[in-house]
This record gives C-alpha cells, sequence and structure tokens, in this order.
C-alpha cells in the first residue's frame, strides 16, 4: 500500500485532482467528508464542538451550522484551533478505519486541507499538493462556490501559505492549467504512484515501515503551462 497525502488550498482544485485519481484506480479516503460525519447529529463530536462553541452554531434541525461555525472559526485562530483539537482525532480514527480495509498494492489518497497546517507530512509515503495562485483561488471561491471576497480571502488567509505548502511537496501539480493539461499531469503522477505501490507491496510491511520515501520522478515540478 502506498500512503499519498494530497493536500492544497482552498479553491485550489485538490477536490477536481482527487477526482481523477480516483478515476484511475486511486482508493480516496476524504478528511473533509469524514469531518462531516463525525460532527453528524447525535454524535460525540457535535456534542463537543457545541459544548466549546454554544448552541448557536447548531441549525433549526439540530445538525451543525457549518457555514456559521465557519464565519466564527476562520477570523479566530485561536477558536479554529480549538475546533481542529476536536475534530482532527476523530478523522484520524476514522481514516484509519478505512485505511486497512485497502489491498495491500492500492494507492490509498488521504485528501487532507489542513496537512501542512496540521505537520501531518511524516505520515505519508508521498505528499502531493496542488497548487493555483491566489488569484486564481480567490476567483473560484467567489465565483463558483459564491462566497463573498472577504470571506475567501479570510479563508484563504487561515490556511499555510502558498510556500509552506510547496515546501512539504514531493509533487506540485499546477491548477492554474486548463483542464486538458491538468489530466495530463495526473497521468504522469498516477503512472508513478501505481509504480511505487506495486513496489510496496512486494516488501513485507514490517520492513517498510518507517523507511523514507524516494522522491518521486518529477518531485516538485509544475505542469508546463499551456
Amino acid at each position: 500500500m502506498l500512503k499519498v497525502g494530497l493536500t492544497g488550498g482552498i479553491g485550489a482544485g485538490k477536490s477536481e485532482v482527487s477526482r481523477l485519481l480516483v478515476e484511475r484506480g486511486a482508493v480516496l479516503i476524504d478528511a473533509d467528508r469524514i469531518a462531516r460525519e463525525v460532527v453528524a447529529p447525535g454524535t460525540p463530536g457535535l456534542a463537543a464542538v457545541v459544548e466549546a462553541f454554544g448552541k448557536e452554531v447548531l441549525a433549526p434541525d439540530g445538525s451543525l451550522d457549518r457555514p456559521g461555525l465557519g464565519a466564527i472559526v476562520f477570523a479566530d485562530p485561536e477558536k479554529l484551533a480549538v475546533l481542529n483539537a476536536i475534530v482532527h482525532p476523530l478523522v484520524a480514527a476514522r481514516s484509519r478505519e478505512l485505511e486497512s480495509t485497502a489491498a495491500d498494492d492500492a494507492v490509498v489518497i488521504h485528501d487532507v486541507p489542513l496537512l501542512t497546517e496540521n505537520a501531518l507530512a511524516p505520515l505519508y509515503d508521498v505528499v502531493v499538493v496542488v497548487d493555483a495562485s491566489p488569484e486564481t483561488q480567490l476567483d473560484r471561491l467567489v465565483r463558483l462556490r459564491g462566497m463573498t471576497e472577504e470571506d475567501a480571502r479570510a479563508r484563504m488567509a487561515a490556511q499555510a501559505t502558498r510556500e509552506k505548502r510547496r515546501e512539504i511537496a514531493d509533487v506540485v501539480i499546477d491548477n492554474d492549467v486548463p483542464l486538458e493539461a491538468l489530466e495530463r499531469r495526473v497521468d504522469d503522477v498516477w503512472a508513478d504512484l501505481a509504480r511505487r505501490a506495486h513496489a510496496h507491496s512486494a516488501v513485507p510491511r514490517e520492513a517498510s515501515e518507517g523507511q523514507s520515501p524516494e522522491p518521486l520522478d518529477g518531485a516538485s515540478h509544475e505542469s508546463p503551462e499551456e
């Protein structure tokens, strides 16, 4: 099994890259989706969030008011840290459970938005960063997600800088390019990941644990501009 950490700034197009990788055979573990599951109504996670932030973060139907909570935490680093301390351990436990069901030669993609911020790179054999310019991110958040410019900028500012994400990357996928160019880049990355997964499956699990992954072909290189 090859464990791949996939990350990128909000609006960089990480979800599109994960979709393309799944089409090519990857197993996806989506931290955002799991984060929603662990704070669903009736869960200990939701109870902990309400205890920390009050009942005003609940929607009328008793579910978490995610936009309302987001407006609170993304403007306040201390409150964001409190939320992360509640949710992240729950997400990690569920991710390990899902990973344990994957085949020995699988490429398991962990889609982790805050991989850089939480210093999680050492948990993965390979870290893939989806990169886009701040201008592209802002345009997508406002035009495609309907955020106000102020909200979009606040959410971008709450995350690691573009430079910090690139520092921890084994592979950078440029998503300031047309979809056709992105697909070609993903094809190249997938071929290399699949090769590595096959190599990992031939090594006993005990022997492979603790080994540092060698750089992928084209590590830290962006795809050519079209």
